[in-house]
């Protein structure tokens, strides 16, 4: 008889620092914390515990301060976490250091969130860029994580692309680098090719951009019935999709959805999809989707306002897409480019 075992989740303690003054404590640093957790969730990890310090710096050696880290230490003994999740990006040694303490497997937000690309990759593309965020991000780290990753065999942190498990050794993974390089340019030429043919057709070009589980796919599937998977969860979709609607009979308009944006992206992520994402700079108009329903609207529309004059998106191409208005509190921002749905 077959029988269906329930896979285990496993689980997590969440550690903040707020280093910006006891005021900003409650909005800011408990905001990303329940971003955090909401992440932590999507990459299936539940959270036991959330820890947050007011402070006035960051510990060089261990990130939160000597005494917080003992509390941190306690709960590890009292709960037995399978991770101690950390808000913002460690240094190899802080990670060293933590894990020596506790005796828990550190990870940060960072490599948390590559995981996640990692297992919601689906096309070639998409998988060399988060590979190559991946070992970018790990090539330094590697005297503080490395140890890690060998305890973890290939669960959360260690996953490649696929499931796969990532590398550790310094010189094949500087020689994958190279390769993925390689790949992204042969990839980033067909695109070029692509996007040079539709410019030429003189078809209007349309970007979907806009934080993580803002509605963009769900607009997508509106505009173009692209039967794209849209699910009430963060980065539930990753892979870039182009699609082509017809305004009217003779009026045919390209519509590119591209990942969703986040607090505290990683670097390394952003410039593996740095090409991917410059669609947007193409584009004739660009839809900036934002989800009103959720009360940290205001403080997703920076961040991703920050990404795209990063990215050299010009303002006046930005269309302001104001989503579930029917579930917003309060009243919305007076944009002239804007539009509510």
């Amino acid at each position: 008889m077959l029988m269906e075992i329930e896979q285990k989740r496993v689980t997590a303690i969440l550690v903040g620092l707020n280093t910006g003054g006891r005021d900003l404590l409650e909005e800011s640093t408990t905001q990303s914390m329940e971003e955090l957790e909401a992440l932590a969730d999507a990459a299936e990890v539940d959270t036991v515990a959330i820890v947050m310090q007011n402070r006035q710096t960051i510990e060089a050696a261990t990130y939160i301060g000597p005494g917080k880290l003992q509390e941190v230490c306690e709960l590890c003994q009292n709960l037995q976490p399978d991770f101690l999740l950390f808000d913002d990006e460690l240094s190899g040694s802080q990670v060293r250091n933590i894990e020596q303490a506790s005796g828990v497997t550190v990870l940060d937000r960072s490599r948390l969130i590559l995981d996640i690309f990692a297992n919601r990759a689906t096309t070639r593309e998409g998988k060399c860029q988060v590979e190559l965020a991946q070992l970018q991000y790990l090539l330094p780290r590697l005297s503080g994580v490395g140890a890690s990753m060998s305890r973890q065999g290939a669960g959360i942190g260690t996953r490649g692309p696929g499931e796969t498990r990532l590398e550790t050794d310094k010189r094949h993974i500087r020689t994958r680098i190279s390769k993925l390089k390689e790949e992204l340019k042969e990839i980033e030429q067909h695109r070029r090719t692509t996007r040079s043919k539709r410019l030429k057709e003189g078809i209007p070009q349309v970007a979907l951009v806009g934080y993580t589980n803002a509605g963009k796919s769900t607009l997508l599937n509106c505009l173009t019935d692209a039967g794209t998977f849209a699910k009430d969860q963060l980065f539930a979709t990753l892979d870039p999709l182009v699609k082509r609607m017809e305004l009217s009979e003779d009026f045919p308009i390209v519509v590119t959805d591209t990942v969703g944006f986040v607090r505290k992206l990683p670097h390394h992520l952003v410039e593996a999809f740095r090409s991917t994402l410059e669609e947007s700079i193409y584009a004739d108009v660009v839809l900036h989707v934002v989800d009103v329903s959720n009360p940290e609207y205001p403080t997703q529309m920076k961040v991703a306002q920050k990404l795209l004059t990063s990215l050299g998106v010009k303002e006046d191409v930005i269309i302001t897409v104001f989503n579930q208005i029917d579930k917003a509190k309060g009243e919305l921002p007076n944009l002239a480019n804007s539009v509510c749905i």
